[in-house]
């Protein structure tokens, strides 16, 4: 079988992203090789390409965490896996629970390790996940990034639930997901949006209430009167350091707030205390371990809740799907499919 894999050499942009032949890895002891079924993008992959993602890239590393894939041979020692398993794999390559430290974070797939965007991906055995049976590979492909991180927001260390209010702040995947899980555990959401189009999706997919920054820009006093002034419990800001001021403006008393990932930091700064003088927790974090990961397909599967696909590309058509992501302004997930 001819077997194709991108890589990526960050210095070009996306004339840096080229294929070349791959051929069928072995697998060594605890390892795992994976046929590719799909695979999906996440802004972090963008900003590994312009550099400024905190995590340096490996220049000719295969790109891309999401993925999905077939289990085709196993290394010696392999317990969590069998061949013809349908997997997925985990954002770092060895965080399996407890606490998260620089050096395990410093080590991920797509980034320092070979990604996804090939026909075959090699996985530690600690990285191998089991795919929720009802999902398909395109929904599956969408999980291991945006999904897991909007999950460990709203899951730890106290899980949102009814009768709490989680406000979610950006459209993109992340704040898509954190819309789909918070009514997995119950709790009422408010979405902060850009446009009546994507209000109305927000409002199939969950939200109790849509907010319209554009129509409303101080919408952090909107989100308080929806509250009845008390604020809201849990905050998912997957915007960044710009919309802080204003989530934690939202935010009631002993709230939740989280920020999501990395981004470059903003032109200025907020002035002053951004806290306003309030008691709660502002975490930022990024994704989750394995063990955060197997308690969201958990629940995934009792709710057979499906992710939020906006496009899928075939896999001669990375480069276009890359582009898209940049400049589409997509709705959900960016998934490109390998035969």
């Amino acid at each position: 079988m001819n077997a194709i894999a991108y890589h990526l050499d960050p210095r070009h942009g996306l004339d840096g992203l080229t294929t070349r032949a791959q051929s069928i890895p072995a697998a060594g002891p605890h390892q795992v090789v994976v046929r590719v079924r799909a695979t999906s993008l996440n802004r972090r992959d963008t900003m590994l390409m312009d550099g400024t993602y905190p995590v340096s890239f490996t220049p000719d590393t295969v790109p891309l965490v999401d993925g999905v894939g077939e289990v085709i041979a196993l290394g010696d020692g392999v317990t969590r896996a069998a061949l013809g398993d349908r997997v997925m794999g985990t954002y770092f390559v060895a965080w399996t629970g407890g606490r998260q430290t620089q050096a395990l974070t410093s080590q991920q797939y797509g980034a320092n390790h070979n990604g996804w965007l090939a026909n075959y991906v090699v996985l530690e055995e600690d990285s191998v996940m089991q795919v929720p049976e009802h999902l398909t590979g395109e929904e599956a492909a969408a999980l291991t990034c945006a999904g897991l991180v909007a999950w460990a927001a709203l899951s730890k260390p106290i899980p949102a639930g009814p009768g709490e209010t989680v406000l979610t702040v950006g459209t993109g995947p992340v704040g898509l997901f954190a819309v789909q899980h918070a009514k997995m555990l119950g709790a009422r959401v408010i979405s902060i949006t850009s446009s009546p189009d994507k209000a109305e999706r927000l409002r199939k997919l969950g939200a109790d209430e849509v907010i319209d920054r554009r129509v409303t820009p101080d919408w952090e006093h909107a989100v308080n009167d929806l509250t009845g002034g008390d604020g809201v419990e849990h905050v998912v800001d997957a915007v960044g350091k710009l919309t802080l001021p204003k989530s934690l403006a939202a935010a009631g008393y002993n709230a939740m707030v989280t920020l999501i990932g990395a981004y470059p930091a903003p032109a200025g700064q907020p002035q002053g205390d951004p806290l306003g003088g309030k008691y709660l927790t502002l975490r930022r974090i990024a994704v989750g371990s394995r063990a955060d990961f197997e308690g969201m397909n958990r629940a995934i599967a009792e709710h057979r809740m499906r992710p939020v696909i906006d496009r899928v590309f075939p896999f001669e058509q990375a480069v276009e799907a890359y582009r898209y992501f940049n400049e589409g302004d997509p709705f959900g997930k960016v998934v490109i499919t390998i035969a």
